[in-house]
């Protein structure tokens, strides 16, 4: 019975000593582990925006640029969709901001509105890829119905967007101001300016959204700037293309879009991946309206087939 009594306590011991082992290398493995590194992007002093240098020494600016930055640095997902989808549309929409006397940097709106995603639609019915509301596209010229959106048109919606910006800056004189503006209304900022006797947006206490929006806007420039500077590691072949395309006239009635789009050597899903405008499986067009509807060329659509580039040199490590 001794015997017995003396085996369990000598067990129990044992039991004892190697919980507190087992806790000890537990605690000590915890404290050794070695989390993947997640650096703190620097923010300038100053930085320049549409021309027009901006400071970050006051408090408050620098600490609305840093939440921006942090956030597109980090948000990986997004961020890589962003410069991918950018590669292809930011030669053309270039073009058209340079056309239109538009700073360039105003393509990082853009981004910040819709991801570079041009079937983008929002929960306030914005649509495309400046995220147009349907009374504003129609008041600088889109035409917006059940067959045909043309806020859903990367050129035709990048027009109508700088002439909503040509339009603010004739106002504010200061494109910040109109970056703010895009989001918040021209109404809105100009009554803010008043009641807070201020002359530029970054000094009005506006709602969160509208507050962070144009730091949103160069956070996302200062990244296209230089992505390999915040991690980010991309080749050529990983950006997305732009494709090339040949127009056929379209000034009648198409009575089913998936058949002319058979006669065209093309399927209805490279139609409408195509031609994003076209919102229906048919065009009345009682006006006879000419539409240009674009066909892919057959060698961008593969990817053996045709060649790569990049918008910027500073996008890719190859």
């Amino acid at each position: 019975m001794n015997n017995i009594r003396l085996m369990a306590i000598i067990l129990a011991s044992l039991l004892v000593l190697g919980n507190a082992q087992a806790q000890k290398k537990s605690s000590t493995s915890s404290r050794n582990i070695v989390f993947p590194v997640s650096a703190n992007a620097d923010i300038p002093t100053t930085y320049t925006f549409c021309g027009e240098k901006v400071s970050f020494d006051r408090l408050d600016m620098f600490e609305r640029l840093d939440r921006e930055l942090t956030g597109v640095i980090y948000g990986h997902t997004t961020t890589l969709m962003c410069i991918k989808r950018a590669n292809r549309y930011f030669p053309v929409l270039a073009k058209i901001l340079k056309e239109q006397n538009v700073p360039l940097d105003f393509l990082y709106l853009a981004v910040t509105e819709s991801s570079m995603d041009y079937n983008a639609y929002s929960s306030a019915k914005a649509a495309g890829m400046w995220q147009l509301l349907a009374g504003t596209a129609k008041d600088y010229g889109l035409q917006v119905d059940s067959e045909v959106d043309e806020r859903y048109d990367p050129e035709k919606s990048t027009v109508a967007a700088c002439k909503y910006l040509k339009s603010a800056y004739n106002r504010y004189k200061h494109w910040p101001t109109v970056a703010a503006s895009y989001n918040a209304g021209m109404s809105a900022i100009s009554s803010e300016l008043s009641k807070q006797s201020q002359s530029n947006s970054f000094d009005l206490y506006l709602n969160k959204e509208t507050t962070r929006y144009v730091f949103r806007i160069i956070a996302y420039k200062m990244f296209f700037e230089d992505p390999k500077r915040y991690g980010y590691r991309l080749y050529k072949n990983q950006l997305y293309q732009p494709v090339s395309y040949t127009t056929v006239d379209v000034s009648g009635s198409v009575a089913d879009w998936s058949s002319w789009a058979l006669a065209h050597n093309i399927t209805y899903a490279q139609l409408r991946e195509a031609n994003p405008w076209i919102r229906a499986s048919k065009l009345t067009n009682s006006t006879g309206k000419t539409y240009k509807v674009r066909i892919p060329v057959d060698k961008d659509l593969y990817r053996s087939k045709r060649s790569y580039t990049t918008y910027s040199k500073n996008w890719t490590v190859d």
